[in-house]
């Protein structure tokens, strides 16, 4: 059985019902709770991607009670494609014509996933924006008709899961894998570090 990486009576609390934050939590052997915080994810006007992110996540930490034995870990991922200069953010598809809008933009070009990162420890925040560049195939109309009729899109920041199906998609990829997945795994032990919740050996 692994040890939990934490200071003894140490307690992580995740503010996010995302399965797939929670799987890279278990596969990194570390335990927590389940918290969601049920923050509404708006952007605000004139607010860029990395403002967005970055605010959601200490929103999102600072919504959850905690006891002085318990961390709050937030997270907040979304895609930036730019053009010119201009970002255009690419959330959750509403629907499938969504979807299909999304994944149409997105293939044969790179784009950016965004995640920002909040640690709340003992009224102290630790806080990161992380960013990868991933790069997609060209997509027919049919690869992109076929994706989404998988269901796989829904509930993913730019309609894809790079985890799953899309991969046999994604050309290139630098920076963080896992933080496109939805937790920079590295990153977030950075923070607990930190804040001085790990146990020393």
């Amino acid at each position: 059985m692994i040890s939990s990486p934490f200071i003894p009576g140490f307690e992580l609390v995740l503010a996010s019902e995302s399965p797939r934050r929670r799987d890279i939590l278990i596969q990194a052997g570390v335990p927590f709770l389940i918290r969601p915080s049920g923050i509404a994810e708006i952007r605000q006007a004139d607010e860029n991607a990395a403002s967005y992110v970055a605010r959601l996540a200490r929103e999102k930490a600072a919504s959850i009670v905690a006891t002085p034995n318990q961390g709050i870990l937030a997270a907040d991922t979304t895609v930036v494609l730019s053009d010119a200069g201009n970002e255009r953010i690419l959330e959750k598809p509403l629907d499938a014509v969504e979807a299909k809008a999304m994944l149409k933009s997105l293939q044969g070009r790179s784009h950016t996933v965004l995640t920002g990162l909040c640690f709340r420890y003992r009224d102290n925040d630790w806080h990161h924006v992380e960013h990868t560049q991933v790069s997609i195939a060209a997509m027919s109309h049919s690869d992109i008709n076929s994706y989404v009729h998988s269901g796989e899109p829904f509930g993913k920041a730019g309609a894809y899961a790079i985890q799953g199906l899309a991969s046999r998609h994604v050309t290139h990829i630098e920076g963080c894998y896992f933080n496109v997945v939805g937790l920079p795994i590295h990153r977030v032990f950075t923070l607990f570090d930190q804040a001085g919740v790990l146990a020393k050996a």
